[in-house]
């Protein structure tokens, strides 16, 4: 029996095709979900293993739309969402690259987990100004930062909608993608 393969790019498909969601239906997200989406953050890998991330799983409606008011515009997915993940990391001035790329690791991992639910999720970027208010809200610890926030819910009927015509949503390959080498001008 011959198997059916299928490309390199075509087998890769699900991952292009993850997106950010803004816009949430009303539905609840389940705690199973939400359990399965903190597994696989806490799963992500980190600088020297080193696993500085915490994560606050937030169901509380009203916890989630007092987020959204304290750093809007930025927090506008969180406006409708119906469960967030906080991203909680130590506030090391000497590691702050790697706390983020580490916080970067996790945070897409959460997104892709969102979309092989089912559901969607949002990247919410906290402000400087807003950490201190997001901090209190979540009763994070001194010593510890929220920089990013996960909205997470089912998308609504509108966010399913794309935002531009097949093939136009990025940059050109030959504008992106260089072999070898930079090209000379």
């Amino acid at each position: 029996m011959k198997e059916n393969v299928t490309s390199p790019t075509e087998r890769l498909r699900p991952l292009v095709r993850v997106r950010q969601i803004r816009d949430f239906a009303s539905e609840s997200v389940s705690e199973a979900e939400l359990q399965a989406l903190t597994e696989v953050a806490r799963w992500s890998g980190s600088s020297s293993n080193e696993q500085p991330w915490r994560f606050i799983a937030i169901r509380r409606p009203e916890t989630i739309r007092a987020l959204a008011e304290a750093y809007m515009p930025s927090s506008r997915a969180l406006q409708t969402a119906a469960a967030a993940i906080a991203i909680v990391v130590p506030d090391e001035p000497g590691k702050a690259a790697m706390r983020a790329y580490d916080e970067g690791r996790a945070a897409e991992r959460i997104l892709i987990g969102a979309t092989t639910l089912g559901l969607g999720a949002a990247i919410s970027w906290v402000w400087a100004e807003a950490r201190p208010a997001v901090k209190q809200l979540l009763a994070v610890p001194d010593g510890w930062l929220v920089r990013t926030i996960m909205a997470i819910g089912h998308p609504s009927d509108a966010a399913r909608q794309p935002k531009s015509a097949p093939g136009t949503a990025r940059r050109p390959r030959d504008e992106s993608v260089f072999e070898e080498r930079w090209p000379a001008h």
